[in-house]
Order: structure tokens, then C-alpha cells, then sequence
């Protein structure tokens, strides 16, 4: 009983101030983690338990404690066997390499590139059967820390990594006592990504790194991941420090094998799903390119009548036109489909073309009605220069008329002048006679002076006052039809264009 006592005590007592735990992850890695999984795990002894005397054969502890005196013993100066080939001692068995990645930070998404900039962290497992040794016979010495290249490294590609930064790497390993070798690499990756922005700015773009062998067949090495998706998306998310523009989403990891360059390779797929936060593109491009086809619509009070209208929809469509340019700089031209942002600018813009071509077309209507309204104008001038030159001949005539009565000269002559035949004759009853006729003459021009000024009057006032043309009148009509067609085709394009951009299809 008390040598099973003393035995349970060693399994959990304390350990000493030489133990060497290797980095972990918010102590997620255990020691089965670094043998791949392996039944002979050994349990570590939990960190902080005390270690007093009353430990039998803590005295019978070697003074060789150090970690020079573990790497002596393992002598890791022989490169065929640390360094040159695979740490295994049976050949027909595979290396089991655990592969953990936590994206730290997204830096980057050029759009135009096609690239993701990321800063991530890599965890990496595997075992070494040639080192090996005993806790207690070095102080309890669990792990130690050598420099990378005194052991074989796993050779690890990224296929879509375009510049990788080598400046994070670590340049040392943690060794555990039973083989085990733990690497962490912290690194800065330019990786290509197919994005596709037809949905722009409200995208979710899907970009993954794919780890492979460049040299060793399945059979030889394996990929293997122990996290689950949930895990690595809930560590990322705690871990992650800035995202720029983008939100991530989710966070997936696969292993597979692939036929590549004759022979199968293990593989693992790192997939991050991110999305685009939207609000600045909506607030910046989407919201002001609306509000040019709201002043559009506006521009249907103003009357055709002036160029003000005119000028007016040509500024509004060349505001637009720059907004393009500004859009032609974010997209890329490699694009496979239009995005749905282009397409809302052409509608756009097409719209207001229109709206612009509208406005010359009731322009030029406008414009033949005021010619025909200018030449009936001209008319009704000539014909009242006729009236008036005829009013003066008839004023003329009736003049000529009163000089060539001779009762005139009958009445300017004196009494004592005339012929006595003749004076009888008008003393007795001619003279009344020419009196009423000269005044029947008078009332009579008098008349016709009335009637002359009542038709001038009528021709001015008619000029003055002008009815609208016809095409005056079309132009009105044609208006408020176009309007109509315009709003209905505004609303319909904008609905069905909001209805895709905002739909989730991923």
C-alpha cells in the first residue's frame, strides 16, 4: 500500500525548477498531441505541484542537469541520423505531422492583385524515433530547445503563397523527452486568392492555403489536423488582433490526398471565409450616385423652355461619369462577370442619357413653334402696315374729296363777286344742301377713321396675346408620359438591382 502510494505521488507530485515546458497555445497541445496521437503517451506532471524532500529518490538525483548534458547524450552531431533522413525507424511507416494555423491578423486584400495579406501563426508536430530519454535520469529535464538545423524539418510548401516573409521564422525547436518536436513560425504570407466581386461591396470572398510536401508521397508523410472547424474558428477569433476592411467569418480545415507530379501528396486545406464591411462603400459611392438620380428626376420641374434644364442634366451625368472612373480604380479588370456596382452606374447613367436626349428632343419642338409663331408674326405685321397704309389713302381720299367740292369755293367767295345768274340761285336753296352733304361726309370719315384703330387694335392685341403652337402643346403632353415611364423604370431597375446585390448566397 505505501509503495502504491509513493508511486501515485510521483505521478502527480511537483516538478523542479529545471522542467522545460514547450510553448503551448493556451495549453491546448498535451503530450499525446506531440507523439501524433500514439498510445504510449506519457502524462506529463502538472506544473506548480510541490516537490519537497519527501521524495525517496530525490536524492539519488544526477548532477548532470543541464541541457548540454541531454543534447551530449543524445549526440545530435550525427547528421544521418538527426539531420539527413526521415526520423523513423521503420520505412514502410509514415510521418504522422500535425499542422495547426491561427490567422493573427488579416493586413491586406488587393483587389486588383488578387492577393490576401496575412500574418499567421503555425504550429507543427511530429516525431523523432531516434531521440529519446529518461526525465529522471536528467533532473526531470522534459524538453529542451535546439537550433532548427540539427534536426530534419518537415519540407512544407504553400502553393498559393507568393512572397513569403521570412523574418517570424523561428530558428529553434523544442525537443520532448519522448521524440516529440514542436515548431512555432510566425510569418507574414502574400497568397493568391480567386475573388470574385460581382456582389461588390457586399463580397465574401473564400480564400484558402494548401500545405503539401514537395518531395514526400502520402506514404511517407501525412497532414494531419487536430483541431476541429469549431476550435480554429473560436482560438482565431480570440486571437485575432485587426481585420482592416474585412470580418471573418468562418474558418475550415481539410485533409486529402492529391495525384500531383506522379505520385499522391497528403494535403491540408486551410480555407478562411471573409467579408467586406460595407458601410464607408454604401455612404461614399452607392448613397451619392442615388442622390445624382434624384436630382435627375428633379430636373422634369424645370421648363424646357430656357437652357437651364439642358445644362443642368449634363452636369448631373458628368458627376456621374467620374464616379465611374473612381469604381474603374477599385475593380480589377480581370474580372470574370460585370459587377453588380457597374451595372447599378451604367443604369444609371443610362438613365440620365435619356433623361438628357428627352430634353433636346422637346427642345427642338419647342424650337419649331417658336419659327412658325415668328413667321405668322411676321405676317400679321405686314398685313398691319397694309391696313394702316390703307387707312391713309382712304384719310387721304376723303381729303381730296373735301378740296374738290365746289360748294367750297361757292361759300369762300363773297356775294358781290359771284355771277348775279348764279347768285339767286344759291341764296335761294343750294346752300343748305352743300352744308348737309359736306357733313354727311365728315360722319362718314369720322366712321372709317373708328373702324381702322378697331382693327389695329384687334391685330396688336392678337400679336400681344399668342395661343401655344401645337408642338408647344405635344411637348407638354410628351413630358409627363416620359416622367412617368422614367420613374417606373428607375424603381424597377433599382429594385431588382438591391434585391441581388443584397442577397446572401453564400
Amino acid at each position: 500500500m505505501f509503495a502504491g502510494f509513493l508511486f501515485l505521488l510521483l505521478l502527480t507530485g511537483g516538478s523542479s525548477s529545471n522542467h522545460t515546458q514547450p510553448p503551448d497555445s493556451e495549453g491546448l497541445y498535451n503530450q499525446s498531441h506531440l507523439e501524433g496521437g500514439n498510445a504510449d503517451s506519457y502524462s506529463e506532471p502538472v506544473d506548480g505541484a510541490r516537490d519537497d524532500d519527501s521524495i525517496p529518490w530525490k536524492s539519488d538525483w544526477p548532477d548532470h542537469c543541464t541541457d548540454v548534458d541531454v543534447i551530449n547524450h543524445l549526440n545530435l552531431t550525427d547528421k544521418v541520423k538527426f539531420y539527413l533522413a526521415r526520423p523513423i525507424q521503420d520505412n514502410k511507416r509514415s510521418i504522422n505531422l500535425t499542422l495547426d494555423i491561427h490567422l493573427y491578423s488579416i493586413l491586406d486584400v488587393k483587389e486588383k492583385e488578387q492577393e490576401l495579406v496575412a500574418y499567421f501563426w503555425i504550429d507543427m508536430f511530429w516525431k523523432n524515433e531516434f531521440i529519446e530519454w529518461k526525465a529522471r535520469d536528467f533532473c526531470r529535464t522534459y524538453g529542451i530547445i535546439v537550433p532548427a538545423e540539427l534536426l530534419w524539418k518537415p519540407d512544407l510548401t504553400i502553393e498559393e503563397v507568393t512572397i513569403k516573409d521570412k523574418l517570424f521564422n523561428t530558428q529553434y525547436l523544442t525537443v520532448r523527452f519522448n521524440g516529440g518536436i514542436y515548431q512555432r513560425s510566425g510569418m507574414v504570407l502574400v497568397s493568391t486568392c480567386k475573388m470574385d466581386f460581382y456582389r461588390f461591396p457586399f463580397d465574401t470572398q473564400i480564400c484558402n492555403l494548401t500545405f503539401k510536401s514537395i518531395q514526400h508521397p502520402s506514404r511517407q508523410m501525412k497532414l494531419l489536423s487536430r483541431l476541429t472547424n469549431n476550435d480554429i474558428l473560436s482560438f482565431t477569433r480570440d486571437s485575432m488582433k485587426t481585420e482592416s476592411e474585412w470580418l471573418l467569418m468562418n474558418v475550415t480545415v481539410d485533409t486529402s490526398e492529391v495525384y500531383n507530379f506522379g505520385f499522391h501528396l497528403s494535403v491540408l486545406v486551410y480555407t478562411m471565409t471573409i467579408k467586406r464591411r460595407s458601410v464607408l462603400y454604401v455612404a461614399n459611392f452607392i448613397v451619392p450616385v442615388l442622390f445624382f438620380l434624384c436630382l435627375d428626376l428633379a430636373s422634369f420641374l424645370i421648363s424646357e423652355s430656357g437652357g437651364e434644364k439642358l445644362s443642368f442634366n449634363v452636369t448631373v451625368l458628368l458627376a456621374v461619369t467620374v464616379m465611374q472612373l473612381i469604381l474603374n480604380d477599385i475593380l480589377p479588370s480581370s474580372s470574370d462577370r460585370i459587377p453588380l456596382i457597374a451595372v447599378y452606374c451604367i443604369g444609371v447613367f443610362t438613365l440620365m442619357m435619356l433623361s438628357l436626349l428627352e430634353t433636346i428632343l422637346m427642345m427642338y419642338l419647342m424650337e419649331k413653334d417658336h419659327v412658325s409663331q415668328d413667321q405668322e408674326a411676321d405676317k400679321d405685321q405686314s398685313l398691319d402696315e397694309d391696313c394702316r397704309d390703307q387707312a391713309g389713302k382712304v384719310h387721304e381720299c376723303f381729303r381730296d374729296m373735301n378740296k374738290s367740292i365746289p360748294c367750297v369755293r361757292v361759300f369762300d367767295q363773297s356775294p358781290a363777286g359771284m355771277p348775279p345768274e348764279l347768285l339767286p340761285g344759291v341764296k335761294e336753296g343750294s346752300s343748305s344742301q352743300l352744308t348737309q352733304e359736306i357733313q354727311d361726309f365728315q360722319s362718314l370719315n369720322n366712321e372709317l377713321r373708328e373702324v381702322l384703330k378697331t382693327v389695329v387694335l384687334l391685330l396688336s392685341s392678337r400679336k400681344e396675346e399668342k395661343e401655344p403652337g401645337y408642338w408647344t402643346t405635344k411637348t407638354k403632353t410628351l413630358n409627363r408620359i416620359y416622367f412617368i415611364v422614367y420613374l417606373l423604370a428607375a424603381s424597377v431597375f433599382l429594385v431588382s438591382v438591391f434585391s441581388v446585390w443584397l442577397h446572401e448566397d453564400r
